[in-house]
């Protein structure tokens, strides 16, 4: 039986568009909103990143840092994140929510543990940023064991022996960072550079779903809609910071936001 994440693709393919995937932190700016802009932009995205919050997200820029910040600040720990998503995905079974974050809060948990949460809440696939290949081989498996996707990352500097390995390796979905830097930075490369690196990870293995993240915003995802699926997170995030300066509905600001991402892509 194909997974969601896998059946998502390819009802994109049929349409002949990328995926639109979004980015959001568990309980930003608190465990209601989060579920609330987890539903409404569902309508509108393919597949919804959750990132589980973390006081010291390496990898994420100031935007990410905000939403983990003022998640946090909320009180919000790893059995309020499962809360959320066995809530959306009672009202919404069909859709794939992909949790993002750190190893250090699957190792607390226990993996044993984690993964039965991840099971019992309905997540669909799992990304940590600081697993990385091979040593992300053992976890993976027992993500396999429970029909759970494990996300593979690849970056600009991946040797082609080790892009194989890793594409070889990977389950429904591989995660491209188009760019050395944190999430949110400008794009630092041309989309056409992107591009191309992308079709090096494609002319391995055409049938494996290759995501591109970071830098993508309204202003460039655009020229990058011939990926099999485009990451836009940074900017919801900084998107929920402004509406709650300007005293704006978050849920509503970013339903419309994601609503024109998808338009211009299709």
């Amino acid at each position: 039986m194909k997974s969601k994440i896998a059946l998502a693709f390819k009802n994109c393919k049929k349409e002949k568009r990328s995926a639109l995937i979004t980015y959001t932190v568990a309980g930003d700016n608190t465990q209601n909103n989060s579920l609330k802009i987890l539903n409404a932009i569902s309508k509108h995205a393919d597949i919804l990143e959750l990132g589980f919050p973390h006081n010291t997200p390496i990898a994420d820029g100031g935007q990410i840092q905000g939403s983990s910040y003022r998640a946090l600040k909320n009180g919000m720990k790893l059995k309020n994140v499962f809360q959320i998503v066995k809530k959306f995905k009672k009202s919404n079974p069909n859709k794939p929510l992909i949790m993002m974050g750190y190893f250090n809060l699957v190792y607390q948990s226990g993996e044993e543990s984690f993964l039965r949460n991840c099971k019992m809440s309905g997540v669909d696939g799992l990304i940590i940023v600081d697993l990385p290949f091979p040593e992300n081989k053992n976890f993976a498996k027992k993500c396999k064991k429970k029909s759970i996707n494990f996300i593979q990352l690849l970056s600009p500097t991946t040797s082609k022996e080790r892009m194989k390995k890793i594409i070889k390796s990977s389950h429904d979905m591989i995660y491209y960072i188009s760019m050395l830097s944190t999430t949110g930075g400008k794009l630092k490369v041309s989309p056409k550079t992107i591009l191309k690196n992308y079709n090096k990870i494609k002319s391995i293995n055409q049938k494996k779903n290759v995501v591109i993240g970071f830098g993508i915003t309204d202003k460039t995802i655009t020229f990058l809609k011939k990926a099999d699926g485009l990451v836009v997170g940074s900017q919801l995030c900084k998107a929920i910071e402004v509406s709650l300066k300007k005293r704006q509905n978050p849920v509503t600001n970013l339903s419309k936001m994601v609503k024109d991402l998808k338009e211009k892509i299709h």
